[in-house]
């Protein structure tokens, strides 16, 4: 224990910290966009959407050996801390690079800092109110308890995302993400020592990849349901899903 509170207080374990808890989260959002992108696949042979489907999956993991939804809000307390860690860590980075310096400066200059590099204390913070938000609105049904339906995921996607308030809510937070992502695991690179003259420009270009397809791909999910594309879709897959199961003495009769 002594240890790791040694480590947790020096600089380079903080920097650790930081970028373990940074992968986490980033492994967590490529399952997420790809969990989120089940919305535009068909609804099951008895209607339900697919997406439901998946969640309903992510509850029982691990069922009977563990209570229903245990994994998953084990997963949940996992990487809020996750979050909780990064953000307090990095505050604490910044705080003790700012009070080393001496003498302050008459001006501040950001010649080598980029935007996204200058706003990742700012985003970083957003993204942390942004995740308890979420949490209230689509998993706890806080929010809008009278809008919110258990178990469907579908649904409760529906109900906000077809308003405005919602959708742009939920569009500039993931261009939020995508704004911390790009410095993020940019900076991750640096501080597992993986940056090199040779290859910089290839991870930057990474960086900037992996932020710009997982912007897209969420994004894509609450433009669907504005647009009314997705409703469209699963109701042609609930119709053929009917169409298909007529009871026995009905298909007789006909």
């Amino acid at each position: 224990m002594k240890r790791l509170l040694a480590l947790y207080r020096s600089t380079l374990g903080k920097k650790a910290i930081v970028a373990v808890t940074g992968i986490v989260m980033i492994g967590f959002l490529i399952g997420h966009v790809a969990g989120n992108l089940k919305i535009f696949l068909p609804a099951l042979e008895d209607g339900t959407p697919d997406i439901d489907h998946y969640a309903e999956a992510l509850r029982t993991i691990g069922t009977p050996f563990v209570p229903y939804e245990f994994v998953l809000w084990i997963a949940r307390l996992v990487l809020l801390g996750s979050l909780i860690l990064h953000v307090v860590c990095v505050i604490q980075l910044s705080t003790s690079s700012v009070s080393a310096r001496n003498v302050g400066y008459a001006k501040q200059t950001f010649a080598r800092a980029t935007p996204p590099a200058r706003w990742m204390m700012y985003t970083g913070l957003y993204l942390l109110l942004f995740v308890f938000v979420h949490i209230l609105h689509f998993t706890l049904g806080v929010v809008e308890p009278s809008q919110f339906r258990y178990g469907e995921v579908f649904e409760n996607l529906q109900s906000a995302f077809t308003r405005v308030p919602w959708a742009l809510f939920y569009v500039f937070s993931m261009a939020v993400i995508a704004l911390h992502l790009y410095h993020g695991a940019w900076s991750l690179f640096q501080t597992l020592g993986w940056d090199n003259p040779d290859r910089n420009r290839g991870l930057r270009r990474f960086s900037a990849g992996l932020s710009v397809i997982l912007f897209i791909g969420f994004v894509s999910v609450p433009v669907a349901y504005f647009t009314g594309m997705v409703k469209a879709t699963q109701a042609e897959s609930s119709a053929e899903a009917s169409v298909h199961h007529v009871p026995p003495a009905v298909a007789e009769e006909n």
